[in-house]
């Protein structure tokens, strides 16, 4: 069952061999748990949508405002730069506020703080409000990581993050086409405004729809109160947590890959404009190919590795060789994108490494998630979220700075994305080297003496 085992009504955390299991009070079933990981995932089309957009309006604000191209890369490094910071805050906020009002604070953050723009625009406004939209995204990564895997087990979370990790294709499949038409025949101003709206839709469906799941940290602490006993898995040092192989190598692997995704939210409808000759209207809607094939790959993946892990595969082989060689493909297409001349195929290259380099985020994502303890899924997926975020705060400045220098608009871009796929391909052989998370979870778990108190 996708959802866990159900015994006499409630959910057993138990995952593999080990001592006796905690049992959770809640009832689960594949519609209820499904149903609130599609609450999830509207919430994360809303904020892919969110980071899409400067992607979608950057050409008119350059002519508006006389902007350059480095201009706009900074805009989009530095949006990264608050969002890194954030996503340290997953932690802490999971602490104080529950799961549900965390994440309601945080979508209508995102819902009015690009709304000074519409008023009062120009580079200085754009710049604050981008890094205030960024401080407020940091955090939700996790924290909607945490939301989904609270009604999905461990062993059985490839899918759920696959189709998490997907809601950044949905909002550009979807949304991307709709933005660029309202962008074309209404003005940028009017596609912020929408989407405004679309985050008040969403927390209106948030309200009374969302609950934590049973395989949560407090579910499981309340289960053991109510029972009399101590918590089957202690909390352990946060240094055992960063300091592993796996977690070290995923790290630097997955900022490749968000330096690519940024790449792409960022710059790929200028590309496609002004480096492969499309229409402003043509290169919005063709946003929308690379998140197709990315999302195939990923639904695809993660419904295979999941039977795979189900079938007693080991988590190094779907969680980490898999995602590891999709991440080479992508390398190796995205490094001959400088020889290609013909602007078709140039946009199936661009889209096929996209695609492959995709799969890394459900995988490895679901990977980390096994480290920890359940109490720490919050803090350890803040953490190498708010890293993977380092690939955006380089990116999108580099880009646009690799442009302005470069003999053509086209070359600028193919040349960017050329060093992505070398850079991509060196990390994934690191982490095919070095990861493993069976290793290195009991690893972890050695540092908790038998009276389940943490060592240092």
């Amino acid at each position: 069952m996708t959802t866990g085992e159900v015994v006499n009504g409630t959910a057993s955390t138990h995952d593999g061999p080990g001592p006796s299991e905690s049992k959770t009070p809640f009832k689960v079933t594949p519609g209820k748990a499904w149903g609130m990981t599609g609450l999830v995932i509207f919430l994360y089309v809303v904020n892919y949508a969110d980071k899409a957009v400067l992607g979608i309006i950057a050409q008119p604000l350059a002519r508006e405002f006389g902007l350059t191209s480095s201009q706009i890369g900074l805009v989009g490094s530095l949006f990264f730069v608050t969002f890194t910071i954030g996503g340290f805050l997953a932690g802490p906020l999971e602490k104080k506020l529950t799961l549900k009002w965390a994440l309601l604070a945080l979508g209508l953050t995102w819902s009015v703080v690009m709304l000074p723009l519409v008023v009062t625009g120009g580079f200085v406004v754009l710049v604050v409000c981008r890094m205030l939209l960024g401080l407020g995204e940091g955090p939700s990564s996790a924290l909607m990581h945490t939301a989904t895997y609270s009604w999905h087990p461990p062993a059985k979370r490839g899918l759920p993050g696959a189709f998490l990790a997907g809601s950044a294709s949905v909002a550009k499949i979807a949304l991307a086409p709709v933005l660029t038409f309202i962008t074309v025949e209404y003005g940028w101003r009017m596609a912020i405004v929408a989407l405004s709206v679309l985050g008040l839709v969403w927390i209106a469906c948030w309200i009374p729809g969302f609950k934590e799941g049973p395989f949560t940290s407090k579910a499981v602490k309340g289960a053991d109160a109510a029972v009399g006993s101590a918590p089957t898995e202690p909390s352990v040092p946060w240094r055992k947590i960063f300091l592993t192989r796996t977690f070290v190598t995923c790290a630097v692997l997955i900022m490749v890959v968000y330096a690519l995704t940024t790449v792409v939210l960022t710059w790929l409808p200028s590309y496609f404009e002004v480096g492969l000759g499309y229409s402003a209207l043509q290169a919005g809607s063709m946003f929308a190919l690379p998140s197709i094939v990315g999302l195939f790959l990923m639904i695809s993946s993660g419904t295979i590795t999941d039977r795979l892990r189900g079938r007693g595969h080991t988590s190094r082989v779907v969680r980490i060789i898999v995602p590891s060689v999709g991440v080479l493909i992508c390398g190796s297409i995205l490094i001959f994108l400088p020889s290609i001349g013909t602007p078709g195929i140039a946009v199936a290259v661009v889209s096929i490494g996209y695609g492959f380099g995709a799969i890394a985020f459900p995988l490895i994502n679901a990977a980390i998630s096994e480290l920890c303890p359940p109490q720490q899924t919050a803090g350890t997926m803040g953490v190498f979220l708010a890293l993977m975020a380092v690939g955006g705060l380089v990116a999108p400045y580099g880009t646009g700075v690799i442009v302005d220098n470069a003999a053509t608009a086209a070359e600028g871009y193919a040349t960017s994305f050329q060093i992505i796929g070398v850079l991509g391909a060196i990390a994934a052989v690191l982490v095919l080297v070095f990861a493993n998370p069976e290793r290195d979870r009991k690893i972890i778990r050695s540092v908790a003496g038998p009276s389940g108190i943490a060592s240092a």
